[in-house]
């Protein structure tokens, strides 16, 4: 017999939210942990991650970073491309991704990331810089935000497959589509910032809870 999908309410994400609270208040904890406790090698892991994300899974992401740790700092694009080569969709793309943006990273703050996104006052600019900066590849809205979510960074929404369907669902939005443009990108931010307002949820955890509800997992 075949499954009957469970519609998504308000009901349900208060149900779930409530369910999984202390799981993904967790995971928030753990991003903070990695912003207040690790160095510029992990920042950049985690942000390689990101680039592993775009137009894939999750869990694919983990699985690449895994195939290339060793080489995130002097892995010549050959060398990555080949260790991603059946980890990966797209090994010759991503592997460009990380020398690209590592070469200008160095050139433009030595790998400090750390100190580069802390020198920018406003969360908006900071975002804008990794998504604008032709230096950097592989992050449009959705990866910088996914990105410095990871790191620690609160307020910004993950708009991927699973929330923007939740959010389709819910009416409050009429398209799944993912959004184009910087201005749309913003405006269904804003439109989530909030519904989780209304609903009393804190807005970072009705990221999580919604891309939850879609994959039935916590992960990052």
């Amino acid at each position: 017999m075949k499954r009957i999908k469970e519609p998504v309410t308000v009901a349900r994400i208060r149900s779930e939210h409530s369910k999984r609270r202390d799981q993904i208040r967790q995971r928030l904890v753990e991003f903070a942990e990695i912003w207040a406790d690790e160095g510029d090698d992990r920042i950049w892991e985690e942000m390689v991650f990101c680039f592993f994300t775009g137009g894939c899974s999750a869990k694919m992401g983990l699985r690449s970073v895994e195939s290339v740790r060793p080489l995130l700092k002097n892995g010549t694009q050959p060398e990555l491309a080949n260790a991603l080569s059946g980890v990966h969709r797209y090994p010759n793309a991503r592997s460009h991704y990380i020398t690209h943006s590592r070469d200008f990273l160095e050139k433009d703050c030595n790998l400090q990331i750390k100190a580069r996104l802390k020198s920018f006052d406003c969360s908006f600019e900071r975002r804008d810089w990794l998504v604008r900066e032709k230096g950097i590849k592989g992050l449009g809205y959705k990866e910088a935000s996914h990105f410095l979510r990871n790191i620690g960074f609160r307020g910004y929404a993950i708009l991927d497959k699973h929330v923007l369907n939740c959010l389709a669902e819910l009416k409050i939005i009429d398209d799944p589509k993912p959004p184009s443009t910087r201005s749309r990108y913003l405006m269904v931010e804003e439109k989530l910032r909030q519904f989780a307002l209304a609903a009393k949820i804190d807005f970072d955890e009705m990221d999580l809870v919604l891309w939850s509800i879609k994959t039935g997992e916590i992960l990052k």
